[in-house]
């Protein structure tokens, strides 16, 4: 039955992490957008662990830096210095010159914008047709960037704004991209007409950064009103290889696995093909600064830098222009937790192009995770119960770590984005619910145990239970134990003259204060009969001095009992049927002790021959006229008490002789002359009783009357004195073994 619980309870405990391990996988399979950011801040410590290695790729980036912005004036600067910028780079040797700046409105400092400004003034201002002869800025733009190779910058904004704008070269598709996916837009801000007609290329400068403000993605494909466009760096990667269009290839494509549609897979752009996520973004996989990468605009535009100086930086390279002044506010997060310019995204992801450098999340990885989620939730879920708190902590520790350890090693190995956070998660659930789970149960577990016990044991002993079950043995054990039965003399006297709800007070009356005695010494209280009471020591607790503590109980109890009827005898109004007495029958030996009875009730009780003798023992205190008599096993263990041997007898039911004792009091009572010699004289008398002497015993009895009387042994005097006197008169013969046969109980 005990085998049986455990299971129930495992079982329930096994149900209850099997639930917060579902949860967990439920939170994984909505994958709310919120709770990526712990996965994708631990792929940030990875790349803070181990960034991309730099490896000296052929890319550079121009910035307009704070001291470019310095020497050369406030942005914007005139399109002809940018004029002179794209042709410095032209004739250094840049294959590509893509720039992250979108030329999206006239140059208010050329020429004509000035001349237009003085004749608003001035209609016939011949300063003003002096301009108009001049070349104007954004034309001298123009014509640079059809001598170079110049990939030109916009932006995609969600409403329809700007004027209708496509790309210098269009991108062919595989497949269809949905919204769902991909970012679609209706609007762009769009560089100048002329400056796009001689532009090699044009690409979107659009970022995405994730809820916590870092850029862990660079879009590379976007929809612009139904149609695919890609992002700067791929038009610049594009242009550099001389490569006719960029394809983007969709899940739905002729040559994936029956996906669903709308997804991107991958690019090819010239020769290369690069692997993204669905909705077309390239995993930055950062390096973090690198000085090396960025020239500042005022060098390039400085003729105190040589043509050779320039080729040594160009040459042959992909060229990004952008800024990093902060004033113009293109600065982003990156995963290794700098600040780094806009621009330099771009020049990253063309790196990462380039170098074949990709972090990628397989299609594999969400159900890779989730079966990690199932197998070491549900796994840990099953195990926790029977392996206990500690050896499941580390249980679950060890699957974290080795979760953990995997998702690195597939980091640094094959650059695979693998998220061990939800498995962990489900470790920490799983274990986290099963121990509230069961310490919950154990609170249960203890509130029941004080409620089984608190109305038998003291509370000092129901809190130890409690706080150690252990302790408390279910079902029948065997224990060496003292046993105490109390019992009212008179009780049928006094009940026919009460009511019954009187006899139910006075019972209350009586028993409260006799059992407070009881629980103050250790005992527990095992049931009421009536007016009588039975208790024992050392279970279900060890009390390795249950003899001493039942010895005190019960001497405790008549002393209580004097105070109480002095007590109702001045309380008239009291449920006190006059004066009341005890008698108390004590016994030490081995017992059964457990839960008894049936399987729809059981009681804490015992049974054993100790618990009968015990019984009987309570009946021979009326007829020896002691309030408290014990046996021999009890007394031979309460060396210091006042005790005093009563007789030999043979109780109803039980064949062997027990020698029984008067418990008198405690070691003060025993070092008392009058208690001593009383005990010698009534030892003397016994032994001449027990050797046929009659006259002998008679004459001691007769000798130390006053001794009897004083130490309130009249009775057992007066007992003595008409057995002796019976005997002597018909002798019981030489076979006589000076036991007295009982014969009630």
């Amino acid at each position: 039955m005990l085998e049986r619980l455990r299971q129930s309870r495992n079982g329930t405990a096994i149900a209850v992490g099997l639930a917060a391990m579902l949860a967990v996988a439920l939170v994984q399979w909505l994958d709310l957008r919120l709770l990526r950011i712990p996965s994708l801040q631990l792929f940030d410590l990875y790349q803070r662990a181990a960034p991309r290695d730099y490896g000296e790729p052929p890319v550079r980036v121009v910035d307009i830096d704070e001291d470019s912005i310095e020497q050369l004036g406030q942005w914007p600067w005139p399109r002809s210095d940018i004029a002179r910028l794209v042709d410095r780079l032209d004739r250094a040797g840049a294959v590509v010159i893509a720039f992250d700046i979108a030329f999206a409105e006239a140059d208010r400092t050329s020429p004509e914008q000035i001349a237009q400004a003085l004749r608003r003034q001035s209609p016939e201002s011949p300063l003003a047709d002096r301009l108009e002869e001049l070349p104007g800025n954004d034309a001298l733009l123009a014509q640079s960037i059809a001598r170079a190779r110049v990939v030109n910058g916009y932006f995609l904004t969600r409403a329809q704004r700007g004027r209708d704008y496509e790309p210098p070269v269009g991108v062919a598709l595989a497949g269809t991209l949905l919204d769902n996916f991909v970012p679609h837009y209706d609007g762009v801000i769009a560089p100048l007409a002329g400056l796009d007609a001689g532009a090699a290329g044009a690409g979107f400068l659009t970022k995405a950064e994730d809820d916590d403000g870092v850029t862990r993605r660079v879009p590379l494909v976007a929809v612009l009103g139904g149609a695919p466009v890609t992002s700067l760096s791929v038009e610049a990667l594009r242009v550099a290889q001389g490569a006719g269009t960029t394809l983007v290839n969709a899940s739905d494509a002729a040559n994936e696995d029956g996906s669903a549609p709308g997804a991107v897979v991958s690019l090819r752009i010239g020769d290369y093909v690069v692997p993204t996520t669905e909705a077309g973004e390239l995993w930055l996989w950062s390096t973090g600064p690198r000085a090396e990468r960025s020239v500042p605009a005022w060098k390039v535009l400085s003729e105190a830098t040589s043509a050779e100086e320039l080729a040594e930086e160009f040459e042959d390279r992909i060229v990004f222009v952008g800024a990093s002044a902060s004033g113009l506010r293109d600065l982003v997060l990156t995963p290794t937790g700098q600040v780094e310019p806009g621009v330099v995204m771009h020049a990253q992801a063309a790196e990462q192009m380039l170098a074949g450098a990709f972090l990628t999340r397989p299609d594999w990885a969400r159900g890779l995770e989730s079966f990690l989620v199932l197998l070491l939730g549900g796994g840990l879920a099953l195990l926790l119960p029977r392996l206990g708190a500690v050896l499941g902590a580390l249980a679950g520790s060890a699957g974290i770590a080795l979760t953990g350890a995997g998702s690195w090693f597939a980091f640094t190995g094959q650059g695979y984005l693998l998220d061990p956070t939800y498995p962990a998660l489900a470790l920490v659930a799983v274990y986290a619910v099963q121990t509230v789970f069961a310490f919950n149960r154990e609170e249960r577990r203890r509130a029941y145990i004080h409620q089984a016990f608190d109305r038998y044991l003291s509370p000092a002993l129901v809190r130890q239970i409690a706080e150690n079950p252990d302790k408390l043995e279910l079902g029948g054990e065997e224990r060496e134990m003292t046993v105490l039965f109390c019992d009212i003399r008179g009780f049928s006297r006094i009940s026919e003259a009460m009511g019954p709800k009187q006899v139910i007070d006075f019972l209350i009356a009586f028993l409260t204060p006799m059992c407070d005695e009881l629980l103050a010494r250790k005992a527990t209280v095992d049931k009421f009969m009536g007016d009588a009471i039975l208790a024992f020591w050392n279970a279900p607790l060890d009390d390795p001095d249950h003899p001493r503590n039942g010895a005190l109980a019960a001497l405790a109890m008549i002393e209580r009992l004097d105070r109480l009827n002095a007590q109702m005898a001045r309380d008239p109004s009291a449920p006190w049927p006059g004066e009341v007495k005890i008698g108390i029958g004590m016994n030490s030996g081995l017992c059964c002790v457990g839960n008894m009875g049936s399987s729809q009730r059981l009681s804490y009780s015992l049974i054993g021959d100790t618990v009968n003798l015990a019984s009987r023992l309570e009946g021979m205190s009326k007829t020896y006229g002691v309030p408290i008599v014990i046996g021999s096993e009890l007394a031979a263990q309460l060396g210091g008490f006042a005790l005093l041997e009563l007789d030999r007898v043979r109780v109803v039911g039980r064949d062997a002789p027990e020698t029984i004792y008067a418990l008198l009091g405690d070691a003060a009572l025993a070092d008392t002359a009058a208690t001593q010699s009383v005990a010698a004289a009534h030892g003397a008398m016994l032994a001449a009783y027990r050797a046929q002497n009659w006259d002998t015993a008679l004459a001691l009895l007769r000798e130390h009357a006053g001794a009897h009387d004083a130490a309130g042994l009249s009775a057992l005097a007066e007992l003595y004195r008409e057995r002796g006197e019976a005997l002597r008169a018909e002798p019981p013969g030489a076979e006589w073994d000076g036991v007295y046969q009982a014969v009630s109980k």
